[in-house]
């Protein structure tokens, strides 16, 4: 994408007539998710000049931005200071659009106890993305790294609920969740729950393409359930 967006920040590139993120935004009020926070890094002053505090769309907007690149999960423990009343809170991709019920993620979290509840996709071809493995209780049990081959999988859908004590799990270094931190969590009980909506990201030009062509279903995904 750096050829399409040299001097942006993805998630703010635009999709029809709004920025990625801003699809998210709306996503989350949609579904009563008003307290936000933004793990910013790269281009981080443009994010929030674009976005503000977040009243724009009735929303509480705070900001925690990396002194340098800490990974996925060293954003998600830096941001922890902004967590301290949640026991278990959602986590989302910048980059990707899964239309899911966020209420119905929570709930599921919730009945099975685990640290970490991951929405999943299974998807035509999964040549780019890595794999999750998944038992008949629903219990991740294993990740596989992406392999090129053109057969469908199921995906990480870049939606996830945690309970707060994943932060502990991470180390104060850049860390992936999906490759460092995750993997050894599995004996600890990370489980997967699967969407059927659409799901759609934006890291490469073609993927980038494809949401341009989708954008009003996109906006209307976002739209789904808007509350006030």
């Amino acid at each position: 994408m750096q050829s399409l967006l040299p001097s942006t920040p993805k998630p703010l590139a635009l999709v029809g007539d709004l920025p990625f993120l801003e699809l998210l935004i709306l996503q989350l009020r949609g579904q009563g998710i008003r307290r936000l926070v933004m793990c910013t890094g790269h281009l981080a002053d443009q994010i929030e000049e674009q976005l503000g505090d977040g009243r724009k769309w009735n929303v509480a907007i705070a900001y925690s931005k990396e002194p340098r690149p800490l990974g996925t999960a060293g954003a998600v423990k830096l941001a922890g200071r902004y967590l301290a009343q949640a026991s278990d809170f959602l986590v989302m991709n910048g980059d990707s659009f899964l239309e899911m019920d966020f209420r119905q993620l929570t709930r599921f979290h919730r009945e099975h106890g685990g640290l970490v509840s991951i929405a999943v996709r299974r998807v035509p071809d999964a040549a780019r993305y890595g794999t999750v493995q998944v038992d008949t209780r629903n219990r991740v049990v294993g990740f596989v790294e992406k392999t090129g081959a053109n057969v469908p999988g199921v995906i990480n859908g870049g939606v996830y609920i945690f309970n707060r004590a994943v932060l502990d799990r991470i180390p104060d270094e850049p860390a992936s969740l999906e490759k460092d931190i995750f993997p050894r969590l599995l004996e600890q009980r990370v489980y997967a729950v699967e969407q059927d909506g659409m799901f759609i990201d934006i890291g490469t030009p073609e993927d980038y393409a494809r949401a341009q062509a989708l954008s009003s279903s996109l906006k209307q995904a976002a739209h789904t359930g808007l509350q006030g």
